[in-house]
């Protein structure tokens, strides 16, 4: 057992990341000694490591737009500020910690914050979005820039959180800007009000609805924006995406399940009753209008047509996590991943390797993600396939620990790219604490 992570972590960084320095922000966080256990010391040496540079070194003081402290994204001047998908998982492990609880309530002040200046400036039905991320530096063009939001992830973070340090005064402070948040979502993205979730952009520029998404995901090659299909007004814009994506939505039902359960903790059984009416027909037209029995994933559709979009990607796993599919449906989605289409050597990659745009290096079009992958991974631990999961989950922390800590990997090599120490990659590490591995065993220490 490893006694100090400062001890320690000189000879590991050389031992895993030769030729590279610790990609720490100013001075390290300390950390008197792991909280981490194993029978493989190495293993700790890795969690600490993931731990200290990937969640402690990520928090930053009050700055700017950000008037509590907040987590970083990325690395250095990479991805300053505080973005939605990031945040959940760096906080998700932050609050192993009791003694942040506060700090914790003051990163998801920053969201409920954004969301009553966003409110003071934009017109009613735009009213309770959160943008993609808030950047402290953004003093003057915020309202403008990002006008666009990000994976509805902050429900599924803000339980996580809860469960590992239960927070009333938490709860109280934030279910109610986050259902705001959800409603938003539902009238926003899902403008035709079947139950399917777009992309879209309030600066009219298609990439940055993309954006609210995997960033450069296959489906979305084609991705239009038009006027709204419903509403009218001289203020209106080219800002709604034509495609609905089975991942965003699948965040969005995954998100409002946590809401939901953590409503009833509150005693609050009204909102738990609305958020299962937004579940349920959203989890009908998911079965109904996505599920490929072919490919044995869910795909994208047009949004005005509801034609399937023939390309499986990342984000045509996501409904595992957020209990989407049927058993049946659950049976066919295995055999399809143990298939050549996602067998890489590193999975997952994150469109199917047999369509003609895959490269095994490329940015949400052939990489890996271990963000993706813990997420995948817990989805078909979920419905039933642990095998599965463990296969995912150890190839990805074996990876890491040849390759060490980046944002994403080489679908066929593994090697590191994009940031180092990226926050999200911090589920390298919640991956083993979630016992969805096999062959690599992680635990928190009892206290």
């Amino acid at each position: 057992m490893v006694g100090s992570l400062e001890g320690a972590l000189g000879g590991f960084m050389v031992s895993l990341r030769p030729g590279r320095k610790p990609a720490s922000n100013g001075a390290p966080s300390p950390i008197p000694e792991s909280i981490f256990e194993s029978i493989n010391a190495d293993l700790v040496l890795l969690a600490d490591d993931v731990f200290r540079q990937c969640v402690l070194d990520k928090i930053r003081p009050p700055e700017g737009t950000l008037k509590h402290r907040w987590l970083q994204a990325g690395t250095g001047n990479d991805f300053y500020g505080q973005w939605i998908w990031d945040a959940m998982f760096e906080a998700d492990l932050l609050a192993l910690l009791p003694e942040k609880k506060e700090l914790i309530r003051e990163i998801f002040q920053n969201y409920w914050d954004f969301q009553e200046r966003w409110n003071e400036k934009r017109p009613d039905y735009a009213h309770n979005m959160i943008a993609c991320m808030i950047e402290p530096k953004n003093t003057q063009t915020w309202n403008d820039y990002p006008a666009y939001s990000q994976i509805p992830i902050l429900g599924w973070g803000l339980e996580r959180v809860f469960k590992r340090n239960p927070d009333k005064e938490l709860l109280r402070q934030s279910l109610g800007p986050l259902e705001k948040f959800h409603e938003w979502y539902w009238n926003e993205r899902d403008v035709t009000n079947v139950g399917l979730v777009a992309v879209g952009s309030y600066s009219g520029k298609i990439q940055h609805a993309r954006f609210e998404t995997f960033d450069y995901e296959c489906n979305l090659d084609d991705l239009k924006l038009t006027a709204h299909p419903i509403r009218k007004g001289n203020d209106e814009g080219l800002w709604y995406g034509d495609i609905c994506l089975p991942g965003i939505t699948s965040y969005l039902i995954s998100s409002e399940r946590s809401l939901g359960r953590l409503a009833k903790v509150v005693g609050d059984t009204a909102m738990a009753e609305r958020r299962q009416k937004r579940i349920s027909k959203s989890v009908e037209a998911v079965r109904k209008y996505m599920w490929d029995e072919e490919s044995g994933t869910f795909l994208a559709v047009k949004r005005d047509t509801l034609e399937k979009i023939k390309v499986a990607t990342i984000g045509s796993w996501m409904p595992l996590m957020a209990e989407v599919p049927t058993r049946a449906m659950a049976g066919r989605m295995a055999e399809s991943f143990m298939t050549e289409h996602w067998q890489t050597p590193l999975p997952i990659p994150t469109v199917d390797r047999k369509d003609s745009r895959w490269k095994s290096d490329q940015y949400w079009r052939g990489d890996v993600w271990p963000a993706s992958n813990y997420q995948v991974a817990y989805g078909f631990a979920l419905n039933g396939y642990p095998h599965i999961a463990a296969d995912i989950s150890d190839k990805t922390v074996a990876n890491a620990m040849k390759n060490g800590i980046n944002e994403h990997y080489d679908s066929m090599t593994g090697k590191p790219l994009g940031v180092p120490y990226n926050g999200m990659t911090c589920t390298i590490v919640t991956m083993m604490l979630d016992g969805l591995t096999s062959h690599y065993q992680l635990k928190v220490k009892s206290r």
